[in-house]
């Protein structure tokens, strides 16, 4: 951007501010328009819940309005909407417990034994919808370590959620949005000290937990072709009821989970064992309909009901790969959230 834009934008920003100030609910919305997008994946990021980022966003905005007189100026829009934003995570994770995937409530699951009840307390890590919502790769700040899209990857995100809460919002404020350390002291409301000692407890715990090679990394290597042939060889086994063809496309130590159930399956015997007997038993019929979520492959998984003679919104499957082979199959037994992805709650037989 040329330094003349820069200029028109911030210009422009000043209209806005001084009539939203003025009480224009519009020029408020279109100051806010603009971080929007980021601001959702930031709360996401800290909630790994889209219900709760949404909550979070409404009361970080509400309160962005009513503070504008109380804006000075002395740091950018951007960073003020973020400090207000990561406050209103940080007081909803006080009222409930850290999200998790069932690989970190409980151990492996027996797959003669069948699936235990569902934990229906708010628990889950839950999948995020990225298609559509303009996140785009690359790096917000030349000090940043993740790109956007690999900050909501599904192990990236249940990583975060074993953070202490004010080191979750460290880590993603330097690393994922690029804030320096003085811009994410000042939105804490501590010291550049405290900060770099946050971030480097946080990197500790984050490093151990993560896979050598993000899911980006591994698309971009895989290519578009390639990928689409994963997810056309996924979808055909599924829909076929093929549990070898669909085991056959795993890693020998790949795992299996389905939120909201605790259970889950580790390696590819005993996902077979599982498929077999559960979901793709002779009595089911499938359709997987692709999309994205967590910046990865997904699908709206639909089972037919024989009562309405049409496929019903089941599952959000989402895949994690290691090349051309699936890592981790993560099911999340959430119908609810198709509306989010605008997969519609059934399709025809």
């Amino acid at each position: 951007m040329t330094r003349s834009a820069r200029t028109a934008v911030t210009a422009n920003e000043n209209e806005l501010l001084d009539a939203a100030r003025k009480g224009d609910e519009d020029a408020f919305g279109r100051l806010v328009g603009p971080y929007r997008v980021e601001l959702h994946a930031h709360c996401y990021r800290m909630l790994g819940s889209v219900p709760d980022a949404e909550d979070a966003l409404q009361d970080a905005l509400l309160s962005a309005w009513r503070g504008l007189p109380r804006f000075e100026g002395r740091s950018s829009l951007r960073s003020w909407f973020y400090k207000i934003a990561t406050n209103a995570c940080l007081k909803a994770i006080e009222r409930r417990p850290r999200r998790v995937l069932p690989i970190d409530y409980a151990p492996a699951a027996d797959p003669h034994d069948g699936p235990a009840e569902p934990v229906t307390e708010s628990v889950w890590l839950e999948p995020y919808p990225d298609e559509g919502l303009g996140l785009e790769g690359g790096l917000l700040g030349p000090d940043a370590r993740y790109e956007q899209r690999e900050g909501i990857e599904l192990a990236f995100t249940a990583a975060l959620q074993h953070l202490p809460a004010r080191q979750r919002a460290v880590l993603i404020l330097r690393d994922v949005l690029g804030f320096s350390a003085r811009e994410t002291a000042d939105a804490l409301e501590t010291t550049s000290v405290s900060v770099d000692s946050a971030l480097q407890r946080a990197h500790k715990s984050v490093d151990e937990r993560l896979p050598k090679q993000t899911q980006q990394a591994t698309l971009r290597s895989l290519g578009d072709q390639a990928l689409g042939e994963v997810v056309d060889r996924y979808v055909a086994a599924w829909e076929r009821n093929d549990v070898d063809a669909v085991v056959a496309m795993l890693t020998e130590d790949a795992w299996m989970t389905m939120p909201p159930l605790p259970s889950w399956y580790s390696g590819r015997e005993a996902i077979a064992g599982f498929l077999r007997g559960w979901p793709l038993s002779d009595e089911k019929r499938w359709r997987l309909v692709p999309t994205s979520a967590n910046a990865q492959p997904a699908f709206g998984g639909y089972l037919w009901d024989e009562g309405t003679q049409t496929f019903r919104a089941h599952s959000v499957e989402v895949l994690t790969l290691r090349g051309t082979r699936i890592e981790e199959v993560t099911a999340f037994l959430t119908a609810h959230a198709f509306s989010q992805f605008g997969l519609p709650d059934r399709i025809a037989g």
